[in-house]
């Protein structure tokens, strides 16, 4: 069945809507302008229109709406995330979850929110009761839980606490179906991964309850080293350290850290650094690792001053590709894993081999119980072609690339279709209407 676009907002009246194009233009992006393989993909892809509902009755109102006028549907959050996944292929309708943002309650180590909930606003709560968020993203300031655990993996905690997809990081999400009658279902323990990192192809998230984590007061420093390989082995060595309680260890190689331009006055010029979260209680014991490596902190922020002004959070991840891009936007990223290497012989054959084309970045993260190093590399793009063959050169090495220069979910990180995912789209969305061409499994 057919509808006008008029018509679509006639039967959409009573709900916030959206049809200036320029708005709707910036709310069918996201920062996929990272990579300039997705550029020329995703332009002039843009929805017909942006519904912000402001509670569950009005999701449903509007799942209804795509069901009987089979009217695409996609999600969207902040719009924080890199790969295209809040942008419609097939225009239709986006509902942008911004005004779903209550907290509904908080106890002993969980929390139940609406999808729309900035973690930072979830943490400035949590944090009263002597709790935070297990992991968040650089974009922490801006993004919501809904939009972290559909398109995230992980983040800042996750040298802690693992990822996303691991067990326990996520208890439970309610949905909203697009099913000829649209419902509500609840999904609990296991079968959270239904929908996590699923894009929203497979439902819409209005509700969630995620773990907390003891909140620790977060002391900040930068410490820098004479070459990259001893602060990648520091790195490792702090992972590794039981007894010393830490949020994130992301080491960047030289050029990387002159490209902070707001840490300009503490790092020296072509340093080869450390930026770390340790707990205060533990600086006693970090300092003696700091020593052991022959290391050099230039800057040091202790935990009751470390959310005032600069926050280190906001240099680490992928917050250190858009730091590169502000001064040199001809860059783009790779996505790595670097999972059989404790002794980091892949991750010297790596650095070695690419030199300044290839520009390490490490971010210590936990894998089945062992702290290794993910990288999120800088590379100076010339044209796809060289990138895919340094995405294979990678690949042959051992080295396991989430390609970040793709839409298609299981392109990504997966490569593989994910079948408990495929089964329920076939369930909830039975005319594949959301996020549609993003789920190769579905195609």
């Amino acid at each position: 069945m057919q509808i006008s676009l008029e018509n679509l907002i006639e039967e959409l009246s009573g709900l916030e809507v959206i049809t200036n194009p320029a708005q709707v233009a910036k709310l069918s992006e996201d920062y996929a302008h990272f990579s300039p393989v997705l550029v020329p993909l995703l332009a002039g892809k843009v929805g017909d229109l942006v519904v912000r509902p402001s509670d569950e009755s009005e999701v449903l109102r509007i799942a209804k709406t795509c069901v009987k006028y089979k009217v695409p549907l996609t999600i969207r959050g902040s719009g924080t995330g890199n790969y295209g996944q809040c942008t419609p292929l097939r225009g239709g309708i986006i509902l942008e979850t911004s005004r779903l943002q209550e907290i509904k309650w908080i106890k002993e180590g969980i929390a139940s929110v609406q999808t729309g909930v900035k973690l930072a606003a979830l943490d400035k709560r949590a944090q009263e009761m002597g709790w935070e968020s297990r992991m968040v993203p650089s974009t922490f300031r801006s993004a919501t839980v809904g939009g972290f655990i559909a398109g995230g993996s992980g983040g800042i905690g996750s040298v802690l606490y693992g990822q996303l997809r691991d067990r326990g990081n996520l208890r439970a999400v309610r949905v909203v179906t697009l099913e000829d009658e649209p419902r509500i279902m609840e999904l609990r323990g296991d079968d959270v991964q239904k929908v996590a990192h699923a894009y929203g192809t497979n439902g819409i998230i209005t509700e969630l309850e995620v773990p907390l984590a003891p909140a620790y007061g977060w002391a900040e420093y930068v410490v820098c080293f004479g070459d990259f390989m001893t602060a990648a082995r520091f790195g490792q060595a702090l992972g590794n350290s039981d007894g010393i309680i830490k949020k994130m260890i992301s080491v960047h190689a030289a050029p990387i850290p002159n490209y902070f331009t707001a840490l300009q006055s503490y790092i020296p010029q072509d340093a080869n650094c450390a930026l770390v979260l340790v707990a205060e209680s533990d600086r006693e014991p970090f300092f003696s690792l700091v020593q052991e490596f022959k290391g050099e902190i230039c800057y040091e922020k202790g935990a009751h001053e470390a959310g005032k002004g600069l926050n280190l959070i906001e240099f680490s991840w992928n917050h250190t590709t858009l730091h590169a891009r502000a001064v040199d936007d001809s860059l783009t990223y790779l996505q790595s894993l670097f999972l059989n290497d404790p002794q980091l012989e892949l991750v010297q054959r790596m650095f070695t081999h690419f030199g300044d084309e290839v520009m390490m970045h490490l971010e210590f993260i936990k894998v089945n119980g062992n702290v290794i190093p993910a990288a999120i590399q800088l590379v100076r793009f010339t044209d796809a072609e060289r990138l895919n063959e340094i995405i294979a050169y990678h690949e042959s090495q051992g080295v396991f690339i989430a390609n970040p220069h793709t839409y298609i979910l299981e392109d990504g990180g997966m490569k593989v279709v994910d079948h408990n995912q495929l089964n329920f789209k076939r369930m909830v969305d039975p005319h594949g209407l959301m996020n549609p061409d993003k789920m190769r499994g579905w195609q």
